[in-house]
């Protein structure tokens, strides 16, 4: 079996670090065109990274990774990025809506402003995204959306609820896509990644008693890797799930599968 993704032009937002610069360069390394869209300062910092023999370098790679600025959550950024993409490749093949924030706070406490960015970021910019890319793919007869959700859409955390809700709401909008673009072979899907250390979360420098508590959460007891979360978008991708839309994919590694998984490693 051959996930053969070479020259797909590929689309990944939020790419400059984290999991989506993962994401894109393991696109890469299948041989896909891809385009690395975040906003102009996040590529600022990225580019001080890119040193030969750095993070960013893959000497397999077909193609030389672009990047774009793009502001997710302004329509006009949005509408050039998309375009200036099909101008040098003539269509998009693949967008992955992953650019997104995490806003904590308890409802009695959090400010609209910081309500409204979350959801403006995290919904707003899969909508949009998704929007302006619809249209080109429709022409084309086929096409991939694949869009970044959350465990905290399948259950939430106390004082995740703007980004619950807004992980949440991609879900449903995710279905009601899938359907609405079937007619033109186009599949609509959304992932939910469960724990994967990041600098913002902070999991795996926390003391060995915290993170034993959330690593008992999990069926399979290991930090999530972003290799973990681009496999499964790889597949999701590829022709090989071509009969695969409006579905969430649990991404998680079993977390809470069970009551108590820890059981499972007892003794």
């Amino acid at each position: 079996m051959h996930l053969d993704l070479s020259d797909r032009v590929v689309v990944v937002t939020g790419a400059a670090r984290g999991i989506g610069r993962t994401i894109a360069e393991r696109f890469r390394r299948e041989g896909a065109h891809v385009v690395a869209l975040d906003l102009a300062a996040a590529l600022a910092d990225r580019a001080t990274d890119d040193q030969p023999g750095g993070p960013a370098s893959v000497p397999d790679a077909t193609h030389a990774l672009e990047v774009l600025a793009c502001d997710v959550t302004d329509p006009a950024s949005v509408r050039a990025a998309v375009d200036e993409v099909v101008a040098r490749h003539g269509t998009v093949d693949v967008l992955v809506n992953n650019a997104g924030i995490n806003v904590e706070g308890r409802v009695a406490d959090l400010g609209w402003d910081a309500w409204r960015r979350c959801m403006d970021v995290n919904l707003g910019g899969t909508f949009l995204m998704s929007q302006a890319v619809a249209p080109v793919m429709q022409r084309a007869g086929r096409g991939r959306i694949i869009n970044a959700a959350s465990f905290a859409a399948i259950v939430p955390s106390v004082g995740s609820a703007a980004y619950a809700a807004s992980k949440a709401a991609v879900v449903q909008f995710t279905r009601v896509l899938a359907s609405e673009l079937g007619p033109w072979g186009i599949t609509v899907n959304a992932y939910a990644p469960g724990m994967v250390p990041t600098a913002m979360n902070g999991f795996a420098t926390m003391p060995t008693a915290d993170q034993d508590r959330l690593l008992d959460t999990l069926s399979i007891r290991r930090w999530e890797t972003p290799d973990d979360v681009a496999d499964v978008l790889l597949f999701l991708a590829s022709d090989l799930s071509g009969y695969v839309t409006g579905t969430l994919l649990d991404v998680s590694g079993g977390k809470f599968a069970t009551q108590i998984p820890s059981r499972a490693y007892e003794g």
